[in-house]
């Protein structure tokens, strides 16, 4: 249970944080509705960089905050895959819970954040990062919004990313339906297809393989 300093002090946040709320980058944050020590955030992905691995991506994670705050740091947790930090686990970085002695009281919720964004775009390892390629951190990116429309809390505290997803899908469908395409699981995944005309060639290009294997085989004892 929080204390009266730690629920006050984040009350005074959240109110700051509506009223200069972080634009760039964008990262928005908010408090479980039944645990004020338990906030959610977004982090998006740079939108000035077009060579940046994170670019199009949308970050889900939690900080829980202990009921010493701010007095004592939060624990800084990830959820959504990204390929720089494994999903689920506590990271060390010099403003969570890993490191009380660096903490400093004066710090707030987009310190916080703002660190981690920066912690982020580094390739510094630390206990909780991961290393992948780049190819893989983009494809996390574009699957990011997906992966995170299936956490309930992510999308009763964050409905604006709920509906930037259905507007997508929506746009998805309608182009699909202009292309007189079918609507496969390959689609959703980002890849647009005609099932049955694949289907055609991938059984038309087995058959020569087939033919031409046969031919190699005879031409071996001649």
């Amino acid at each position: 249970m929080a204390s009266p300093l730690a629920t006050k002090r984040l009350q005074r946040e959240l109110k700051a944080l509506h009223k200069t709320p972080l634009e760039n980058p964008k990262i928005v944050a908010m408090p479980n509705e039944t645990n004020i020590l338990e906030w959610h955030y977004v982090l998006e992905g740079p939108t000035d960089d077009p060579n940046s691995p994170y670019k199009g991506g949308i970050y889900h994670g939690k900080l829980i905050f202990p009921k010493e705050y701010p007095y004592k740091p939060p624990g800084v947790i990830m959820l959504t895959p990204n390929g720089r930090f494994k999903p689920n686990r506590r990271l060390c970085l010099s403003m969570s819970d890993f490191h009380p002695e660096t903490w400093n009281p004066m710090w707030s919720i987009s310190t916080i954040l703002m660190g981690l964004y920066s912690f982020m775009l580094d390739d510094k390892p630390t206990t909780g990062s991961i290393e992948t390629s780049v190819a893989t951190k983009r494809k996390f990116a574009g699957e990011s919004l997906e992966y995170n429309r299936q956490d309930k809390v992510f999308c009763s505290l964050f409905p604006e990313y709920v509906e930037l997803w259905e507007r997508r899908e929506e746009e998805r469908k309608a182009k699909l339906a202009e292309l007189g395409l079918e609507d496969t699981k390959d689609a959703k995944k980002g890849v647009i297809t005609n099932t049955g005309e694949v289907n055609d060639v991938f059984a038309f290009g087995a058959g020569i393989v087939a033919v031409l294997s046969i031919l190699f085989a005879i031409l071996r004892f001649l």
